[in-house]
């Protein structure tokens, strides 16, 4: 198990690590090790923040919910974002009294049930991230650069008076340029929104300011972004999978379960995880696999495997013209 999670949580290969040519040794000695779920146990104290978000995995993704220390509380795979998979995560943590997110869909109505009181913090990162795709960062009307412009002022709220500051810029904007968000265009045939990226951005503004997702950072001195869980967290589980290019779905959705237990106990706390019913002599067995040398494999002079040398594919060069 030990040498299993130095070379899955480490930067060497199986070759470096064995000293081999091909490392096949260390894939037969903790072949087993694979089928061990590493597991966290149960969330018994109460935070004050947790931050919380998705990586996607191939055709999975990792719903990960960890403090503002980083500490790792829980983790819910699942297809995609969808309010079943937030409210298993959610409901295996106490509630916080403030959870700090990105505003991935479903989130809000599976916090609504399972964390009633609890204040969210959308991630002003991502936020100033979706005006910017609304309005891009040329808009060409003049209501749409004052209104990036206020977008970017986000980031210097501090306070409560900057943020009042912040709030009665916005609502001067309505006054002066909300007509554009309601003014439709029509062909005769179908309607749509005139200004349908600036109408947008407005309603996400407007929405996050109303509901007090945008400013709780300053009444509870909470984090105000995911930026500490997607860099310390979801950077390493991207790290560990690039330094072992090439595994299957499966080994990668173990790897990530991995680093994120190893964030939290130790590997001598893993040795708990190895079923009873993996025996000392399944263990013995599957390290004596290890005694057999590559270099002395045998070969199949006669076999049923197809082979270049009778011809069966198209050949290259003078042997191969007409």
């Amino acid at each position: 198990m030990r040498e299993f999670l130095q070379w899955l949580l480490g930067k060497q290969s199986q070759q470096e690590i064995t000293n081999t040519k091909t490392g096949r040794s260390l894939r037969r000695r903790t072949s087993w090790c694979w089928e061990i779920e590493p597991t966290l146990g149960p969330v018994e104290s109460t935070y004050p923040v947790v931050l919380i978000d998705g990586i996607y995995l191939g055709s999975w993704c990792l719903l990960i919910a960890v403090t503002e220390e980083l500490q790792v509380l829980a983790w819910q795979w699942c297809s995609k974002e969808s309010a079943a998979a937030w409210t298993a995560l959610l409901t295996r943590i106490p509630a916080p009294l403030v959870v700090v997110c990105d505003g991935g869909s479903e989130f809000a109505s599976a916090a609504r049930s399972c964390w009633p009181d609890t204040k969210i913090q959308r991630c002003v990162f991502h936020v100033q991230m979706n005006i910017r795709r609304h309005l891009t960062l040329r808009p060409r009307s003049q209501a749409g650069k004052d209104l990036l412009k206020l977008s970017r002022a986000i980031s210097r709220v501090v306070d409560p008076d900057s943020a009042i500051k912040w709030q009665l810029g916005l609502q001067a904007w309505w006054q002066q340029q909300g007509h554009l968000t309601k003014q439709r265009s029509s062909d005769g045939w179908s309607s749509w929104w005139t200004h349908d990226r600036l109408r947008k951005a407005w309603l996400l503004l407007s929405k996050l300011s109303g509901n007090g997702h945008l400013f709780a950072y300053v009444s509870h001195g909470n984090a105000r972004t995911t930026s500490p869980l997607e860099d310390g967290i979801n950077n390493g589980i991207r790290t560990t999978l690039r330094n072992h290019r090439g595994m299957s779905e499966a080994h990668m959705k173990r790897a990530a379960e991995w680093f994120l237990y190893t964030r939290e106990l130790t590997i001598e706390h893993a040795y708990a995880l190895i079923p009873t019913t993996l025996t000392t002599a399944t263990l013995e067995s599957s390290a004596a696999l290890d005694e057999t040398d590559d270099s002395a494999a045998l070969v199949a002079f006669y076999d049923t495997t197809l082979s270049a040398e009778e011809g069966l594919w198209n050949r290259s060069g003078w042997a191969g013209r007409s």
